[in-house]
């Protein structure tokens, strides 16, 4: 055999020691941002990572009790609302030794259980749960054993961390907007939820609450109209076709995610409806999809990008041993008013 063809030897912690002339022990504080290691033994610990293209064997150091790895499970990465919270654990992580690990299991209860359990199975260090369908029990079951944080979801536990927006005041923005442009008859779309998984302040019950509370502040409670749909252009569209075919259809439609909004401007599109001429749309969580050019959607801003480094700072705590009560944190929502919506036509 050839000496080109034969494979390279993988390097080893003892080699970077080696390399850094230091200990095996000063290199294992430095990976593991341990206290006390001062910023001499860093740089040379971390060139001699750099110049030996050094990477941890996974399996090795979670048998040493270690894996540095995160998992993040999310129902799909069409929502792009979520690609604002990767965003935002990416970024916290940036500078530790971390690697995230994302799973989307689709929204089938079964199907995400499965996958939390492959995470743990794999011995990943937490988990950070985007508005997870897996019955609230099973959640609490696996952050008894792994360091968990549950984004979207209002229920406390001690258990978990939690990272939530301010769903229901949310929803009270976009209505008031609504409403001040002369908007009676406003519609919602909103998740379905699972009601098996015994979660009881999910993001979508919350934003339901906050629309019915809103619409009745304003003496609107009779044009309360609540339409279940994915948060997916489809489910969306589903949702637009169902509405504005329908008997009195509304002058303007809200929904729980900017995608599907889009799903029924679409749905408007096909029935020749304009944009916001003959219906207003507004979405929520501001994403990128809301800004572009040619979309200019209302939507309501969560900070989703907050929403992940918060996120991913709490669940280093946690892995890191910080013990004591759970903490929840709650993002401030922000209307963003842009061309999708306006007053009624006359």
């Amino acid at each position: 055999m050839q000496q080109g063809s034969q494979r390279k030897k993988r390097v080893t912690i003892t080699d970077v020691a080696r390399h850094a002339g230091v200990s095996t022990a000063a290199v294992s504080k430095v990976m593991r941002n341990a206290y006390g290691v001062s910023a001499a033994m860093q740089e040379k610990v971390r060139s001699a990572i750099a110049e030996l293209d050094y990477r941890p064997h996974a399996a090795a150091r979670g048998m040493r009790g270690r894996t540095y790895t995160i998992g993040v499970l999310l129902d799909n990465i069409r929502n792009t609302f979520f690609a604002d919270i990767l965003d935002g654990i990416r970024d916290e992580l940036h500078n530790s030794e971390y690697t995230v690990l994302v799973g989307a299991a689709g929204f089938g209860a079964e199907a995400q259980s499965k996958t939390t359990q492959a995470m743990v199975d794999r011995q990943m260090d937490g988990l950070i749960l985007i508005a997870p369908g897996t019955p609230r029990a099973e959640v609490l079951t696996t952050a008894e054993s792994t360091p968990t944080v549950v984004i979207g979801h209002h229920d406390v536990s001690d258990l978990h961390d939690s990272v939530v927006d301010a769903d229901g005041a949310g929803a009270g923005l976009m209505v008031d907007h609504l409403v001040s442009l002369g908007h009676r008859n406003i519609a919602l779309v909103s998740a379905p939820g699972t009601r098996s998984s015994k979660w009881a302040r999910t993001p979508e019950i919350m934003l339901s609450n906050g629309y019915a509370e809103a619409m009745g502040r304003h003496g609107l409670a009779e044009h309360t109209r609540l339409c279940r749909a994915a948060y997916s252009d489809e489910g969306g569209y589903k949702a637009g076709m169902s509405l504005l075919t329908g008997e009195s259809p509304p002058t303007a439609v809200m929904a729980g995610a900017d995608v599907a909004a889009l799903g029924v401007w679409r749905a408007a599109h096909e029935l020749g409806l304009r944009v916001p001429e003959d219906l207003s749309v507004a979405g929520y969580n501001n994403t990128a999809l809301a800004d572009l050019a040619t979309v200019q959607l209302t939507s309501v801003d969560q900070a989703g990008h907050d929403m992940g480094t918060t996120a991913a700072r709490l669940l280093i705590e946690r892995v890191e041993g910080r013990r004591g009560h759970a903490v929840q944190t709650a993002m401030t929502p922000r209307l963003v008013v842009r061309r999708s919506t306006s007053a009624p036509d006359a």
